[in-house]
Formats: C-alpha cells, structure tokens, sequence
C-alpha cells in the first residue's frame, strides 16, 4: 500500500491511495511558497481578512461533504465531523472579523523621548505537519491565523486523510488564495526534514505525537527555525468533595469517548475523592454505558472505530498489560469480533506505577478512574505524569478550585468543565504537552515578527 490512502477504518478496506511527492516537487512548492510571500504579506489587510470569510463560508456550504470525508477516512461519527466542520469555519471567521483589532500597533509607554511601537509582522513561509484525530480544526487553528498575517503556508497532512487534504487545499484556492499561499504536500519525513533544513522555510508547527515533535523540535533546533509543538496528553479529571456529580459524570463521558477517546484533551485520568467514589462510579458507568459502538455514518452513532487497526492493537496492549497485573475492568476492555477497529467504552480502576497505563497515553475510549483520600492527594497524583496540557476541576466551592488551580501543572484547566477549544481562547501545555500556544492572540503571535519601531 502507498504511503497516503484512505482506508475506512469500519471494515479495513483500502478505498483509494496517493503517491508521495517527488523531491523536486517538494522542493518547487517550497520555491513557490518562498515567491507568494513577497507578495502575499504586502497584500491590504482587508484582502486577507476577506479571504478567510470566504474560506470560513465555503466549509459552511460544504459541511456535510466534508464530514462524510472525515467519516470515510478516520471513523468519527457523522454528527461529531459536521460540528467540528463548523468549529473550523467558526476558526476562520474569527481571525477575519478580528484581524484589524489583533494586528493593530500597540504603542508603548517609554521613559525616553520620543515614541516606541510594535507591529505585528508576519515572517514568512510556514510548514504545518498535523495529526489526523482533528483533520479540519488542527489545520484551521495553524493555518487561519499566519494567513492573516501574511505567512505562506505548507501543509502536510496525515498519511490517511489525503482525500480530506485535496479536499481544504480545494477550498481555499476556491475562495481565492493566489498561487504558492497555501499548498497541499503529500511529504514523507525526509522531504519535511529538507524543508525545515531550507533556509526559505522560517518556521514550523507539528500537532502529533511525543516522539514525532522530539525529532520536529531537534531539526527546528539545529536550523533556528520556531517551531510550535502540541503533543501528547494526559489530563487529569478530579472530582473533589463539594462536586456535582451528575454534572461531572456526565462530563467526564462525553469528554473521555466522544471522538472515540482520540483526542489530546480527553479526560484520561478520572481522580476521585473517596467521599464521592461510590455515587461518582455508578454515575458515570451509567453514562459511559450510553456510549455503543456503530456505523459512524449514521445520525445516532455516539462512538464510532478508531482510527486504525494497528492503534487499535496498541490500546487493547495496554489494556491487557493493565488487567494482567491487577487493574479492575468495570465495563468493556476487550476487543469485539468482526471487521473494522472499534474498541468498546471501557472503564478501569485499581491502575498502579508499574502498569503501561498509568504513564503512557491511552489515545483510545478507555478511562482510568484512581481514589483518594485528600484534595492534595489528587493534585499530587494528577501532576504525577509526564504531561502537562488540559486538566478539569469538578467542585462548587471556588476557594478550593482556586487553591487546585494554582497547583496543578498543567496548560489548561477547566472549572466544572472540560476544556472545550474555542477560536478566541489560547491553547497549549508544559512538559511533554508541548511547546507554544494556538488561537487567540497568542496562537497569533506564535509566527509573528513583532517588529519595535523607535520614532524620535
């Protein structure tokens, strides 16, 4: 099989495949990348701000298209792929309404004479290598807002997901980009590592795994060039005494299953105060129950296959790992027969240090749920992971969640909520999470030139 093909992950079949770009292919998208930024960047603000309207309206007009692709080529659920179709456009539309207001001078207040301003000036061409769990909203969140300041973009998409790749390259050229702005790359790990080696290329941002951002972030490195990493995560869910625990029941299953459980910020680690173990538990198996494996086509699949077999295999090993070592299966944990990757909703306790699932990632519908005694026991135990990217506060005392907040080691926390990604809100974590941030202002600022001008 070539390396880029859509392969339905409901059955296994290999439905269509892509050759990889010739070097000097790769190499002549680059050049021409390198050509549109001298024009692109000069272009009126106005002209770029409409583009992303037009590109934010075309994945409106085209919503259901899109997301039958993101069903035929990762497995999510038909309704999940149309929101999230509509979250991308959402992307796109807040950088063209506020671009005016995020790029305007900021003026400084100086103790010397004269004045002092900074403008935010994009740098040039751009490479994005992003994931396949969110094919459309990774892309938009790189993509929208390093148009708006006149970056160039290169985009290599993940290896399975060529079909939905043609397909956003096809929108925005249609909504007008001109020739070299934006450019599909069907680029293998060589080809992106002479790219990030080009003196033409200023900087590069990879949404992916731990390992795949160590060898981005070495090679950004060793050739200056800035780079964002949003890696891997972990999240921690604690559920404190004062919690509402239908409330956080029935947010820690939509949060752990929906996308089935292939998400960075999914709450992964459910950490329970003891006081509120037995009703929490009982809450959410009922919740988690909900959550039946179908066709990811139709209207009233919740939890759809995952992405591959091969990730199937791998999550299915760590649950074994765990289990044959002492781990407590309360629901599911074991795969189905048939075709295709599905993985049940599955629900485990009793995971302890020496177990593959108390560090590693479980990039799949499994939840991890821990007891404990204290409140600083939860926060001790939640920073105790390599990662550091979203995390979820349930409780109704706000002094406590203040004093939670301030401790946990984290990018991101959310109070008696999950962390839901919005256009507006920065997002990013520490550790092995990452480096940088996306949207807002600060996902902005991440390409940006922020260029002093001293004026006497």
């Amino acid at each position: 099989m070539k390396k880029y093909a859509t392969v339905d992950p409901t059955n296994g079949n290999v439905v269509q495949e892509f050759d990889s770009m010739t070097d000097a292919e790769v190499a002549a998208s680059l050049t021409r990348s390198h050509a549109a930024y001298r024009s692109w960047h000069t272009k009126d603000l106005a002209e770029r701000c409409a583009l992303l309207q037009r590109i934010a309206d075309l994945h409106r007009q085209h919503a259901i298209d899109l997301a039958k692709l993101m069903t035929l080529e990762m497995g999510k659920p038909i309704t999940q792929a149309k929101a999230e179709v509509e979250l991308s456009a959402a992307i796109y539309e807040y950088y063209a309404t506020s671009g005016q207001q995020l790029l305007a001078d900021e003026e400084l207040d100086i103790a010397g004479a004269g004045r002092a301003i900074v403008r935010t000036a994009p740098i040039g061409p751009l490479l994005g290598v992003m994931p396949w769990n969110f094919p459309y909203y990774q892309m938009a969140r790189f993509v929208a807002p390093n148009l708006l300041l006149g970056n160039t973009i290169l985009l290599k998409h993940a290896s399975n997901c060529p079909q939905q790749a043609l397909r956003i390259a096809e929108i925005i050229h249609a909504a007008g980009a001109p020739e070299g702005v934006y450019q599909n790359l069907f680029a293998t790990s060589g080809q992106v590592a002479d790219i990030i080696a080009s003196p033409k290329l200023q900087g590069v941002s990879l949404t992916g795994s731990e390992r795949a951002g160590s060898a981005i972030g070495a090679l950004a490195g060793q050739y200056l060039k800035k780079c964002v990493l949003e890696l891997g995560g972990s999240d921690p869910f604690l559920v404190l005494p004062a919690a509402d625990i239908d409330k956080a029941a029935s947010a820690a299953a939509a949060g752990r299953f929906g996308n089935a459980g292939q998400a960075c910020t999914s709450p992964k680690r459910l950490i329970i105060d003891s006081s509120n173990w037995d009703k929490f538990l009982e809450a959410f198996l009922a919740k988690a129950a909900e959550w039946q494996t179908g066709d990811p086509m139709s209207e009233d699949t919740r939890l759809g296959p995952m992405s591959t077999a091969q990730a199937r295999a791998e999550l299915a090993e760590q649950v074994d790992d765990a289990v044959s070592k002492g781990a407590t299966v309360h629901l599911g944990g074991a795969v189905p027969e048939g075709r295709g990757a599905y993985y049940p909703a599955t629900v485990l306790s009793g995971v302890t240090p020496d177990m593959r699932a108390y560090r590693e990632e479980l990039f799949g519908p499994v939840a991890i749920l821990y007891r404990v005694d204290s409140v600083d026991e939860a926060i001790t135990l939640a920073n105790d992971s390599p990662y550091g990217l979203g995390s979820a506060v349930f409780t109704d005392d706000q002094k406590q969640a203040a004093y939670v907040t301030d401790r946990l080691e984290v990018g991101m926390v959310g109070i008696n909520t999950t962390i839901k990604s919005a256009p507006d809100l920065p997002f990013g974590g520490v550790k092995a999470s990452g480096i940088g941030r996306e949207l807002g202002k600060f996902g902005l600022n991440e390409f940006a030139n922020k260029k002093l001008i001293r004026i006497i």
